[in-house]
């Protein structure tokens, strides 16, 4: 959860009402699903974090409609059963690491809408670095997976 109150307290409420309700063992707050929102974010960057999700989506196959927010409950056995040093990402892609280890293990993910807010101070982290990690790092993983696969056949 971003400290700044971009993620908004209430929708951290609903996404542990959800979660103590066992609805799943990964509960999402979404942006993109029916009931998300964005507010204050320029064109440029909504565009970027749609098409960013949805390329992620397609090349893992991972049914969450937003893999790169960053307002998520974890049930313990999932942290538990994913090798977190073996994490690669060093960016904001481990979002999207995250839980696609945390669904290829089989747990089960759930998508509370929420609106994120930009931030009033600061600035943004974004980079083309940052871009560069999230555009690399879902093709690594589904290769990884894939040689998985083959080694086990």
């Amino acid at each position: 959860m971003d400290a700044d109150f971009s993620h908004r307290p209430v929708d951290l409420r609903n996404m542990l009402e959800a979660a103590c309700r066992g609805v799943a063992d990964i509960v999402v707050g979404s942006r993109w699903i029916p009931g998300g929102a964005v507010s204050n974010w320029p064109f440029r960057r909504l565009l970027l974090s749609r098409v960013g999700n949805l390329y992620a989506r397609m090349i893992l196959g991972v049914p969450q409609c937003d893999l790169t927010g960053g307002l998520k409950c974890w049930r313990r056995k999932v942290l538990e059963s994913i090798d977190l040093d073996a994490i690669e990402a060093e960016n904001y892609a481990f979002q999207i690491e995250m839980s696609w280890r945390g669904w290829k293990h089989g747990f089960s993910i759930y998508e509370v809408p929420i609106t994120f807010v930009e931030r009033a101070h600061g600035v943004s982290k974004m980079s083309g670095r940052v871009v560069g990690e999230a555009l690399v790092l879902p093709w690594r993983l589904r290769l990884q997976q894939r040689a998985e696969t083959l080694h086990k056949v």
